[in-house]
């Protein structure tokens, strides 16, 4: 039996991530990975251990970034050296932005073929800059220096940082691992292995409050990773909520829904805002971006646990954890903002056709509690921030960097990590951009993923854009909108998806109750 340093190592070091509750593992498999590869395979096979192996790093790093954005649990990414471990700075940068907890597995060459021209080289350590909390460099183990002894500490302090229990946000770490030939054995199993790893407990600083002034007529902002928070300050005090799509605040009595056409379209309403609470990342519309830059606007930005600080406008006047009033805020302008946006709502024609806006309304509608929703980043979501309803429902979106990069691929690893029912609200561009993610390896078990796709040919969210006004229609179209013309029917069948086409109400409502992968196509214009 081939006695392999290598292997002891990831035996003991997957091990001991599975005993202390990191369970979640993703594979793109590789040759310089193998001995990680097999002790994941053994946690797996002996049920300690679920493992989700892609074909591409890129895509398997977002599938692990969406089980993770569900869960809130780190998930371990495993990759081979090389242009491998480049593949997963999109979804690195991403959970860096959005505070997902990754822990890194990225297989190294050992030191002494480092910088010589040695094949799948290049430099790992680094690689991802300040988007990683650490970054640990571990040198190849040997016979006399397994390196096992320090797994305990190395894999608590690993969890630790990318769950932020040391007092930083959650977000990713990697473990940068060199091996030495022999690169892998059949022992030890991984299975058959117990590694203590030390705990302590979560560091918190002290809490910072601040006593406002109840006469400021103040509206509560809640962007992206907000929670529920944003609605209890809101309800306590009587203040309306403008809430994003992906904020987990979009429910109650004090939502105003279609807030950033109020901001544009009610001028004498929007003027007398006199401050503005933030909570979480708020990215989506221009006319609430114009409220940080207003001099005679106030704003307090609430510290967030996952996105960090909001100040764009670097004119914040407090960064606190939570706000209190010295005295009752005015019922009358809730109630303004309540019956503003009701008129706006009933004054707004819906279209003959199947439009975005009855589209985003029925989605919504059809995912009850404890189901997922994720929007892209594409037009949609800024429909959506106008007319989807108030629901409390899990929403997501990968709002960090605002990017369609790995959107199929985070929405099934949502579905994967939850094991609920799950759609994705996506463009077609979106889904071109991440067609290789509908790859399914069938070892994953059954699933509920729906892809609806809005497909109007083209990136027409180009189309609010400067450039629609001073480029001719040819040129704007071949710069910005990008025009398509794929048929998804084929795509979706190639890789195993059901294809359902839908070109009314009756017939989206239809096909939202399909079970199982199924791309869900809506054709516009």
């Amino acid at each position: 039996m081939t006695n392999s340093p290598a292997q002891s190592f990831a035996a003991h070091l997957l091990a001991a991530f599975a005993g202390a509750g990191v369970d979640q593992i993703f594979l793109a498999p590789g040759a310089r990975s193998q001995a990680l590869a097999i002790a994941a395979g053994q946690l797996s096979d002996a049920d300690k251990a679920d493992l989700y192996i892609r074909l591409d790093e890129r895509s398997m790093a977002f599938t692990a970034l969406g089980s993770s954005l569900a869960t809130g649990k780190p998930s371990i990414l495993i990759t081979t050296s090389g242009t491998a471990v480049a593949n997963l700075h999109p979804a690195v940068l991403e959970a860096h932005h959005s505070g997902v907890p990754l822990i890194l597995l990225t297989a190294d060459r050992p030191h002494e073929l480092r910088n010589v021209g040695a094949n799948q080289t290049t430099k790992q350590v680094g690689i991802f800059d300040d988007a990683v909390r650490l970054v640990f460099d571990v040198e190849a183990p040997t016979n006399e220096n397994d390196g096992v002894d320090g797994i305990g500490h190395l894999v608590s302090t690993a969890i630790r940082a990318a769950l932020g229990l040391d007092g930083g946000r959650p977000g990713p770490v990697q473990l940068n691992l060199a091996f030495r030939e022999p690169l892998s054995a059949d022992s030890p199993n991984a299975a058959d292995l117990e590694v203590e790893v030390p705990t302590g407990d979560e560091v918190s600083g002290e809490m910072e409050f601040a006593i406002l002034d109840g006469s400021v007529p103040t509206v509560v902002i809640a962007g992206a990773g907000s929670n529920e928070g944003a609605v209890e300050l809101a309800e306590a005090y009587g203040l309306p909520v403008f809430a994003e799509p992906s904020s987990m605040a979009r429910f109650g009595d004090n939502a105003v829904l279609g807030y950033p056409l109020l901001l544009s379209q009610n001028p004498e309403l929007a003027s007398r805002i006199g401050r503005v609470i933030v909570f979480g990342k708020p990215t989506l519309s221009r006319s609430v971006m114009r409220l940080f830059f207003d001099e005679n606007i106030e704003v307090i930005s609430v510290r967030n646990r996952t996105m960090g600080l909001f100040d764009i406008s670097r004119r914040a006047k407090l960064f606190v954890d939570d706000v209190t009033f010295d005295v009752d805020v005015e019922g009358e302008w809730l109630e303004e903002w309540r019956v503003a946006d009701q008129k706006l709502r009933l004054s707004t024609p819906i279209a003959e056709h199947l439009s975005r806006r009855e589209i985003v309304e029925q989605v919504w509608s059809a995912t009850g509690p404890g189901e997922n929703l994720l929007h892209g980043a594409s037009r949609l979501i800024r429909e959506a921030e106008i007319w989807a309803p108030a629901k409390n429902i899990n929403v997501f979106a990968n709002r960090g960097l605002a990017g369609i990069d790995g959107t199929v691929a985070t929405a099934t690893g949502i579905a994967l990590g939850t094991r609920e029912q799950t759609r994705a609200l996506i463009g077609d561009l979106t889904l071109l951009h991440d067609a290789s993610s509908l790859v399914i390896d069938p070892l994953d078990g059954p699933i509920n993923l729906q892809l609806i796709v809005v497909n109007d040919r083209g990136g027409s969210i180009f189309e609010s854009l400067e450039p629609a006004k001073t480029l001719s229609e040819q040129s704007f179209n071949r710069l910005f909108r990008t025009p398509q013309d794929v048929n998804l029917a084929t795509l979706a069948v190639a890789y195993g998806w059901l294809h359902v086409p839908v070109h009314t109400e009756v017939e989206l409502e239809a096909a939202l109750g399909q079970p199982g992968r199924v791309l869900i196509e809506v054709k516009l214009g």
